[in-house]
């Protein structure tokens, strides 16, 4: 265990020096949601590929229903229908019209669309008022439908490109695929794409005393929910993560357990058994885990200028070189500690640049000052209010103050320098979610 006592910036730096990014795959879409794009996409179907109806109703030649009104309609030829997905096309000729559905090709010879609103909806032999496939219309249909406003050319047409033409940028380098961008890259014909993975982060905790929820409390037991919170708080970030239920306080259990995860992790979590403790366990499985047959490999214990979470381990384990971070036991500490170490070492793996939870200056409203020990960075939980720039404290300062935690959404930072904040102060703020 080093001597020397970090601060939580030489802490971060240590850890993000030694995370990398994984290694770009090509994934199918549905496998690159969350996922970082590595390559700049640019299109290769224009959208929409043709120009198309943005309503159900008919396509007209422009002439043929100029100063048409209700009282004097212009009535034209029926001569098909044209749906969605259809291939020969009718050409509309002087005094003709082809019912369209929306999304449909526009006809040859048809210059703009009116909505079946603006007609009697159709007349005569071939027509009807509902839209109807193509396949379903009579050869050399000849209803007729009164149209009773005039329209402009292309109206309620979507004209081929207009959302994205042949050779434009359709997606950067870095952008994150959510929802959007899988549908973009879907609509231009991509099926595959080469993302980094996300990261897949093991969370372990430990202590005998861990009981699962769901399952009865014995004496001097208590519910395993740092495991839950920091798994939940892994997915947040954009990592797969799995959850390794609560391990009892032998080293031997504990370093097996480690050591059959590492198959399927790019990031260890422990929680718990890194203080000073006689049973402090993931100190005793881990501090000799860098050895000559694991060289470079190895796990360091050290102490923090921070609160709550001073006591941290970070290295890394097996014969990848898997990197750990050994967080302690206290719900409230576990979680802080993930917000500022484990948060950014997964972002990093995903190969991202801006790694870090948005930051702002608030002004404090408190009853009382906050008081900070000296040379330690304090973070409080908080709740912040963006429109009128403040900030509330919401709890104790207690480590174990897992309630307050479940109503805060922002962690108030008072520095190493300062040891009261006053109310009506100033302070800096780190926004959660």
């Amino acid at each position: 265990m080093s001597n020397t006592i970090w601060s939580v910036d030489e802490h971060l730096d240590d850890i993000l020096a030694a995370v990398r990014p994984l290694e770009p795959i090509e994934l199918q879409l549905p496998d690159a949601q969350g996922c970082v794009l590595v390559e700049d996409v640019t299109v290769s179907v224009a959208l929409p590929p043709f120009d198309n109806s943005s309503m159900d109703g008919y396509a007209v030649r422009v002439a043929d229903v100029a100063g048409a009104s209700g009282e004097f309609p212009a009535v034209l030829t029926v001569i098909g229908d044209v749906a969605a997905g259809s291939g020969e096309l009718p050409t509309v000729g002087p005094g003709q019209a082809a019912r369209i559905m929306t999304g449909a090709p526009l006809p040859p010879g048809a210059e703009a669309v009116v909505p079946v609103e603006w007609t009697d909806g159709g007349t005569g032999r071939g027509a009807a008022t509902t839209m109807r496939p193509a396949g379903d219309a009579p050869e050399g249909a000849s209803g007729e439908v009164r149209v009773n406003r005039p329209a402009e050319a292309r109206a309620h047409v979507r004209a081929r490109g207009s959302d994205v033409q042949v050779g434009d940028l359709a997606l950067t380098a870095g952008t994150v695929l959510g929802p959007p961008q899988i549908g973009l890259l879907a609509a231009i014909g991509r099926g595959t794409v080469t993302v980094r993975p996300r990261p897949r982060v093991v969370v372990l905790s430990t202590g005998s005393e861990l009981v699962q929820p769901g399952e009865e409390l014995g004496a001097g037991q208590i519910y395993d929910s740092n495991s839950f919170a920091l798994a939940a708080a892994a997915r947040d970030a954009g990592a797969i993560s799995y959850r390794v239920g609560a391990v009892t306080d032998d080293a031997a259990v504990l370093r097996d357990t480690i050591e059959d995860q590492l198959i399927r992790a790019d990031l260890l979590v422990t929680t718990g058994g890194v203080s000073v403790g006689a049973y402090d366990v993931v100190k005793e499985a881990l501090s000799s885990v860098g050895d000559e047959d694991e060289p470079g490999s190895g796990i360091d214990f050290r102490k923090l200028k921070m609160q709550p979470g001073k006591p941290q381990g970070f290295g890394s384990i097996g014969p990848d070189h898997t990197p750990l971070l050994a967080l302690p036991g206290n719900p409230v500490s576990s979680y802080v500690s993930f917000e500022l170490f484990v948060r950014p070492a997964i972002r990093t793996l995903m190969g991202l640049h801006d790694v870090h939870r948005p930051t702002a200056r608030a002004v404090l409203k408190a009853d009382k000052a906050l008081s900070s020990p000296a040379d330690r960075r304090q973070f409080l939980r908080g709740t912040y209010d963006a429109e009128a720039g403040t900030v509330r404290p919401v709890g104790g300062s207690g480590s174990h103050l897992i309630a307050a935690l479940a109503q805060a959404d922002c962690l108030i930072v008072l520095p190493e320098d300062t040891t009261s904040a006053e109310p009506d102060s100033e302070v800096d703020v780190v926004l959660l979610g």
